[in-house]
């Protein structure tokens, strides 16, 4: 099986071209074997690329676990600058298919390589039924009370296409959000799971977060959860609808335009190639 090796500031993915298996039970294992940093390639997750039935392209994201992700904002950086670079396709603007619905990346190029994407990330979702979070109300979850461990958190949920809980803290250095992570992600208030986010506030347009996430654990980047943050934030009143995104694995700048959509810029980067033996 040959591949292909990228990340998103740190948020690494196996990307490979087709479908290497005929199932999903296949599919999964697959992920957590190729994902394994001990035993395998060692990843985030792994991304297929696939053709799409309405767009050019098609993008399937399986976690670390073997779970199916609906999106990830640092894989489709990589999806994007993987097809334009391996001509795929010639057009520097163009659909990607996901399980969280058409995906727009626009590539920013020099020599023919791409230096950065900005993607389009659509609407970001408030409202209780569609993140999903139980025992809310229907309406959105604004600064709502959690309680985990004992503590009582105060937390936005949003969706970028997939879930994701906001925390903000006075200081990351003096909360365990190591052990807070998992406890967030499998809490019953979230039926499919959720990707978490604690975030300081440095200055209204610059924002530091450390990432638990959903079906992987502690990572560099999350670029969906980095919209969620300024979603969350400007829905708080502490964020003016753009920011810069201070991540272990290095910045995004996310910006809420007036058409309600969110864009997120930032690079993507190849590390090599090589053949995974599947037996």
């Amino acid at each position: 099986m040959h591949f292909a090796k990228l990340h998103g500031l740190g948020n690494d993915f196996v990307l490979m071209e087709g479908l290497p298996v005929t199932n999903d039970e296949e599919l999964s294992r697959l992920a957590r074997r190729i994902c394994d940093r001990n035993f395998g390639v060692g990843a985030d997750g792994l991304i297929l690329v696939l053709p799409g039935k309405k767009s050019p392209f098609k993008m399937r994201v399986l976690n670390a676990d073997g779970s199916e992700a609906e999106m990830c904002g640092n894989g489709i950086r990589c999806f994007a600058k993987y097809v334009y670079e391996r001509s795929l396709t010639e057009e520097t603007e163009f659909e990607v298919e996901t399980m969280a619905g058409i995906i727009r990346p626009r590539l920013l190029t020099d020599c023919g390589q791409v230096s950065a994407v900005c993607v389009d990330m659509g609407r970001p979702i408030f409202k209780a039924n569609n993140i999903p979070v139980q025992g809310y109300g229907d309406g959105p979850v604004i600064e709502d009370r959690l309680k985990v461990n004992g503590m009582q958190l105060v937390f936005t949920a949003v969706s970028m296409g997939n879930p994701h809980v906001i925390i903000e803290v006075n200081s990351l250095e003096q909360i365990p959000w190591r052990e807070l992570g998992p406890k967030v992600e499998h809490h019953s208030a979230f039926p499919h799971k959720t990707n978490v986010h604690f975030v300081q506030l440095l200055e209204r347009d610059r924002l530091l977060v450390k990432v638990w996430e959903r079906g992987a654990g502690p990572t560099l980047a999350c670029g969906t959860g980095a919209c969620a943050v300024v979603a969350a934030l400007t829905m708080a009143g502490r964020v003016n609808r753009q920011a810069w995104v201070v991540l272990p694995g290095g910045e995004l700048w996310i910006e809420w335009k007036e058409d309600d959509h969110i864009y997120m810029t930032g690079p993507a980067t190849h590390v090599f190639d090589g053949t995974f033996n599947s037996a």
